[in-house]
């Protein structure tokens, strides 16, 4: 009789510490997403500066404008992760497209404004790298905790599922060059 209401105290036990270590994990993700998210809603904020300080001088370059406003856009009406990879790809494509066309304008580059925008957006860039690295670091902890012995056992009877990661660009577009055509 008391190894079996041992045994029902050590399963309940087990149960509650894997539960409150998931909903620990789950948190975790749910928290670092959120960081990612702060460093994107900072840039989505820069971005129409530094639009506006390029067109003054590159005036006839609306199709570039116009790619970077609805990747901007885009970006910042995706509601999954899947949907954020997707758009931040083409932001950031975009935004490639800004940078090699910047380089065609000496006057450009000397611009006050645009190098102290394009600093902000360097060090935003850096920050959502960062931010980037510690949510899918913590995704990996949520997602391996949801697959080892024995708290795959009950992590679907609990309701909790893996969590997606956030990879941008494949290695074959990051090193792909950026074209820019002058009509």
């Amino acid at each position: 009789m008391f190894y079996f209401l041992g045994a029902i105290v050590v399963i309940g036990l087990v149960l509650v510490f894997t539960y409150n270590s998931l909903v620990n994990l789950r948190q975790r993700v749910q928290n670092a997403w959120s960081q990612v998210d702060v460093q994107l809603r900072r840039r989505y904020d820069l971005i129409p500066n530094l639009v506006n300080t390029v067109k003054g001088y590159a005036k006839h370059e609306k199709e570039t404008f116009a790619q970077i406003t609805e990747a901007r856009t885009r970006a910042m009406a995706a509601t999954t992760v899947q949907d954020q990879v997707e758009a931040e790809n083409m932001l950031g494509s975009t935004l490639k497209s800004l940078f090699a066309l910047a380089e065609n304008y000496p006057e450009l580059k000397a611009d006050n404004n645009f190098r102290q925008l394009q600093e902000e957006l360097s060090t935003t860039e850096n920050k959502i790298a960062f931010s980037r690295q510690f949510y899918n670091d913590t995704v990996q902890k949520y997602n391996t905790k949801l697959e080892v012995f024995p708290t795959v056992l009950f992590a679907g009877m609990f309701g909790f599922t893996a969590a997606d990661y956030f990879n941008l660009d494949s290695e074959a577009d990051a090193r792909r060059p950026v074209n820019i055509k002058f009509d």
